[in-house]
């Protein structure tokens, strides 16, 4: 086995990497460890984080300003792909880990380490995320994933773990959710959201960080007007705005009219089922809109087509394939299909609830005087019937030949 005298750690300073850096120098021979955290929007998460990566063993610890490449080259171009998984779930955390773990594995090739370490649990979708990429950019790389090794068995036992070696927690106990958070969401999973009988404590306070739920919204609706270019958000009211500051805006005017929560019981890679609930306002501003626009823009077999590649998009991002050649090859399509996505989206936001307001595109495929029920010179009604008879001649000699059934 390789000698192991150097380990970079994806390092959040939360609960399992705050405990995985002792733990690495008890068991890898007093190894040098490095910290590294990938800022993706944990805001005050990193607070401090410096300092105790330095009292608990690490050599250094370095903080990747990261907000911007992960909205701009992860996130809108699964949202322009329109990949939800299951139906419901933004993807925040999937789409996250490979951002973060390419950065790692460049500081790793700096500093000549020996190996990787992450804190994601053998129970998790996340080990996967991290490792295939990873695999992708440094294929020898050893990997160190301590859940998978290690005689800790719960949360409980980490605390145990943290207190024995006079770690630092910003939790406790009782409040020992398992949390992410990033620009682009938070999620929470753990203790009563174990049971999905249990409704989610939303007016508990401090359980929604993002906003407040739907009943706590104000009683008056807030107007809001979104502009794309090419599929991409731009403008938000009028004023143009980067990736990160756009995700930053909407969750603040999604949060405060209680939009985007989510419960979800997700079916995980590993095999498992697991339930979370997710708060994601700004991300579900964002798809709605879009997807509103590119019903004014994109013809009918295109969007239909985009539909279906929709869920194997979310399925390889949530599975941690971002660098492969298929979501490659899906991201040019989707961006071919983005190019006359362009144009004003007008949403009422209330009490939850995301209410179009009114759409325009100087792309647009809408055709008021075809579509119109008053009198027009460009339709021919009568053109009708004979595409009903040839679009159902196959139908019709089904039913001559008395091949017809009821069900």
């Amino acid at each position: 086995m390789k000698e192991i005298k150097k380990v970079v750690l994806a390092y959040s300073g939360g609960l399992d990497t705050s405990i995985i850096i002792p733990w690495l120098k008890e068991n890898y021979n007093n190894c040098e460890v490095i910290a590294v955290s990938g800022d993706v929007g944990q805001g005050t998460e990193l607070d401090g984080l410096e300092e105790k990566a330095i009292a608990t063993g690490a050599s250094k610890l370095y903080i990747e300003d990261l907000k911007e490449e992960f909205i701009q080259d992860f996130v809108y171009p699964t949202m322009k792909a329109g990949a939800v998984y299951e139906g419901k779930y933004l993807l925040g955390t999937s789409f996250a880990r490979p951002v973060i773990a390419k950065r790692i594995v460049e500081i790793a090739k700096k500093e000549g380490a020996d190996a990787i370490c992450h804190g994601c649990t053998g129970k998790g979708n996340d080990q996967v995320r991290f490792e295939l990429t990873i695999k992708a950019f440094a294929p020898e790389m050893t990997i160190i994933a301590p859940w998978r090794t290690w005689d800790i068995k719960s949360r409980d036992e980490e605390i145990d773990y943290a207190e024995a070696h006079n770690i630092p927690l910003k939790i406790n106990r009782e409040t020992n959710y398992s949390k992410d958070k990033n620009l682009w969401h938070l999620s929470h999973e753990g203790l009563d959201l174990e049971n999905p009988d249990n409704e989610p404590q939303y007016g508990k306070e401090g359980f929604l960080e993002l906003g407040v739920s739907p009943e706590n919204a104000p009683d008056k609706p807030t107007y809001i007007t979104l502009s794309f270019e090419k599929g991409t958000p731009t403008k938000l009211d009028g004023k143009a705005l980067s990736g990160a500051e756009m995700v930053e805006a909407l969750n603040k005017l999604g949060g405060e009219n209680g939009i985007g929560i989510a419960d979800i019981i997700e079916n995980r890679l590993v095999g498992m089922k697991s339930r979370g609930v997710y708060e994601t306002p700004g991300g579900e501003i964002l798809y709605h809109a879009h997807s509103k626009l590119e019903e004014l823009c994109l013809d009918r077999d295109t969007l239909h087509y985009k539909e279906q590649i929709a869920l194997k998009f979310a399925e390889l991002v949530y599975d941690g394939k971002w660098f492969t050649p298929l979501r490659t090859a899906l991201s040019k399509f989707v961006d071919s299909t983005q190019e006359y996505v362009t144009g004003d989206v007008k949403l009422k936001l209330y009490k939850g609830n995301i209410i179009d307001a009114g759409v325009s595109s100087p792309y647009s495929l809408y055709d008021e005087e075809i579509a119109t029920f008053d009198k027009d010179e460009v339709y021919n009604q009568n053109d009708s019937a004979g595409f009903i008879n040839l679009f159902g001649l196959p139908i019709k000699v089904q039913g001559l030949k008395g091949l017809t059934k009821e069900d």
